[in-house]
């Protein structure tokens, strides 16, 4: 993959080869001003003649693929991760203040129901994903000289995706058309049957095929008839019927990915309004004519409107968003007996401190020739211990340790570089 290249002045240039960015280097004409990507800055004048160079980029609600193109020659390209915790999160927050709440332990006046959102509020969810896909574009924009940014958006007509034969005025009415409510149509689409003992005359209740805490909707689609008798605490657990309905039989096809796709076409045409907009019915044929396979960044090669491809750099980077800090004041279990008065001033505990003995939550090491990146701290030989994993999520073990020990000295890491909340690695 290219090295990215600015002048004096921080203007971008065209990418060099990693070998003349060595050299570079070594002779103190540049120096290192970004590791993710890698990019230097020249600390000597230099010809700045350019290229045109195509910026692709494959939007998405879990993965962002993006490419640089140019004179038929992939310069760089390689995959983006978002966050999708950030709903479990904010449910696990909710839970814990609603508890602590019920303590009677709050010391602060009330708070009068004021707030109002702003025009344009999207849920926390949508923006976070929204925000970093538009940070990463505008990052590439600013690696490369002037870039024809070619953009591919999704537009998705959900009623037509659940209906493919609904026209006209049906598009005013949902599925509950003629229903006092939607559990009242779920009892008449089920025939007033409980759908585990398949009993009528009895107690009805509406149920959630994927719970509400796994992220299931209220939509029709996914509730269904249960009695009262079937409705109970045993079913709902792990290896009850409804629990078993819920991972196995009964899936329900869920719109969240489809309705962001909305969102952030709308969003991209206010922000980018000099980009080429492209759609997935026409990036898939074109791709298969250049010989590439299914995957987020040979999309955005394919967005870029290459017409042919003389050189493919085998190397892609990843690029993984991760949860840095935690600064929740309420935690599961409770402090008792640590604190000598009142927390007036709302101070956190130590745990959530994100570094430890010159080492930072996040920080890129390498440990037995394994990158990895630190998740958190641990209490062990005091506190001198750290837990690694890697850019999948896996927790990096010490062989010489036992298998139910997790934690890894910081004598045996091997320092590569700070980060902030984003991993970054070459594949």
């Amino acid at each position: 993959m290219r090295v990215f290249v600015k002048n004096i002045r921080g203007e971008a240039l065209m990418p060099c080869s990693q070998r003349k960015a060595r050299f570079l280097l070594k002779e103190d004409k540049a120096r290192i001003i970004g590791y993710k990507p890698f990019a230097i800055q020249l600390i000597v004048p230099a010809g700045e003649s350019t290229q045109e160079i195509h910026l692709g980029v494959d939007t998405g609600a879990k993965y962002i693929g993006i490419a640089a193109t140019s004179e038929n020659k992939v310069l760089a390209k390689g995959e983006i991760e978002l966050r999708d915790d950030i709903h479990k999160n904010m449910q696990t927050r909710s839970e814990l203040r609603r508890t602590r709440r019920n303590r009677n332990l709050r010391y602060r006046q009330l708070r009068f129901l004021n707030r109002k959102r702003k025009y344009g509020w999207l849920p926390p969810t949508v923006q976070s994903k929204l925000d970093a896909t538009f940070r990463w574009i505008d990052k590439f924009c600013d690696l490369l000289p002037n870039p024809v940014l070619h953009i591919e958006v999704g537009k998705f007509d959900i009623q037509k995706i659940m209906n493919p034969d609904i026209a006209n005025e049906e598009y005013q009415n949902g599925q509950c058309a003629g229903y006092y409510d939607v559990r009242y149509f779920v009892f008449a689409r089920d025939n007033y049957t409980c759908q585990v003992c398949k009993k009528q005359n009895k107690i009805l209740n509406t149920h959630h095929l994927v719970y509400k805490s796994k992220g299931g909707s209220d939509r029709a689609d996914n509730l269904i008839t249960v009695c009262t008798d079937c409705h109970s605490s045993e079913n709902h657990k792990e290896g009850g019927i409804l629990y078993n309905w819920m991972i196995k039989h009964k899936k329900v096809k869920q719109y969240k990915e489809a309705s962001f796709m909305n969102i952030i076409r709308k969003r991209t045409f206010q922000k980018y309004s000099n980009a080429v907009i492209t759609y997935g019915s026409k990036t898939s044929p074109y791709r298969k004519e250049l010989g590439l396979d299914k995957t987020h960044y040979n999309d955005a090669i394919a967005i870029s409107k290459i017409e042919n491809i003389k050189e493919n750099t085998q190397d892609y980077f990843y690029i993984k968003q991760f949860r840095k800090k935690k600064r929740s004041l309420h935690e599961s279990i409770p402090t008792r007996g640590r604190r000598k008065g009142k927390n007036v001033n709302a101070e956190r505990r130590n745990k959530n401190s994100p570094c430890r003995a010159g080492w930072f939550m996040n920080d890129m090491v390498s440990f037995q020739n394994i990158i990895g990146w630190i998740y958190g701290f641990s209490g062990g030989e005091s506190g001198k211990e750290c837990v690694l994993r890697d850019i999948n999520g896996k927790i990096i073990k010490d062989s010489k340790r036992s298998k139910n020990n997790p934690n890894v000295k910081f004598s045996d890491l091997k320092f590569i570089c700070h980060n902030n909340n984003w991993q970054y690695q070459i594949v």
